[in-house]
């Protein structure tokens, strides 16, 4: 089966960006292209007119940003996330627009985003608004199946823009109690062997990916707060998500859904295989 990057489009700013990423993604890695435009249920001619046309213009946009790229639309009837889940089912990545034309207008992450992002299968990539190139991809990486999942998608990225891999494993000391100053050796032990534990997790991805530039670092903060001041001068910042199963549990964790909502930069969760196929 041909790879395909899955596009949501509703006619909003936000998803008309994501089109433009999409394209240019699909084009740097030769995937084909799919976009996906759900038609909620119209009591008039008049709205499936419209659902049609917004995806052929999105369509004409993919098509002038990567014309070697193959575009092809799909026109769906029924609920907006679980048509956009389905669909990510046999795709390589999902892009979303960070908000849709139905959202409040001072919301940073939609209700549809947040959702899909949360329970899709594979990699799904959320997009503010078209972005400066700075020539780095930015990963945040703790050892976890996750951050591994992540750390693979990541790699790809990398590879296919010619861009630094940057890794960020930021990691925070125990929470000690106010009588811990007499344990200062301890203290100073743990501040020198952290940092140097971080280091080598990505020596051994650093060793197998000899043609990429992986620069990292090791900030004693929350993950959050390193990821969302690294997002500043990255093109993609890639995170894992923690979803397990169904409904009732697959939900984003807390590091990769502040990120989502903090980062100005496209945003890439990413989920385990074996969560794919669970």
């Amino acid at each position: 089966m041909t790879r395909q990057i899955v596009v949501g489009v509703d006619g909003s700013a936000p998803a008309a960006a994501a089109v433009e990423w999409a394209a240019t993604d699909a084009e740097r890695r030769g995937l084909d292209l799919r976009l996906v435009h759900v038609c909620e249920q119209w009591p008039h001619s008049e709205g499936a007119e419209y659902c049609a046309g917004t995806l052929e213009a999105a369509a004409d946009r993919a098509r002038g940003r990567a014309g070697g790229v193959k575009v092809t639309t799909d026109l769906r009837a029924g609920n907006v996330i679980d048509e956009l889940i389905g669909a990510s089912a046999t795709a390589d990545s999902l892009v979303l627009g960070s908000r849709g034309l139905g959202g409040f207008t001072g919301m940073v992450l939609g209700s549809v985003s947040t959702a899909v992002a949360g329970h899709a299968a594979g990699a799904v990539v959320v997009v503010r608004a078209p972005q400066a190139e700075h020539g780095r991809v930015v990963v945040g990486y703790d050892g976890s199946e996750h951050a591994r999942a992540a750390m693979e998608y990541a790699i790809e990225q990398a590879r296919s823009r010619r861009a630094e891999l940057h890794v960020v494993t930021a990691w925070q000391p125990p929470a000690l109690s106010p009588y811990a100053v007499a344990y200062s050796g301890l203290i100073d032990r743990i501040m020198k062997e952290e940092p140097r534990a971080a280091r080598e997790l990505v020596e051994p991805w650093r060793t197998s990916n000899p043609d990429l530039v992986i620069t990292g670092e090791q900030p004693c903060e929350h993950p959050v707060a390193a990821l969302t001041r690294a997002a500043g001068t990255a093109d993609l910042v890639v995170v894992g998500s923690r979803g397990r199963g169904g409904f009732a549990s697959a939900l984003l964790g807390s590091v990769s859904h502040a990120v989502l909502h903090h980062a100005t930069c496209p945003v890439a969760v990413v989920r385990p295989a074996r969560e794919e196929e669970s």
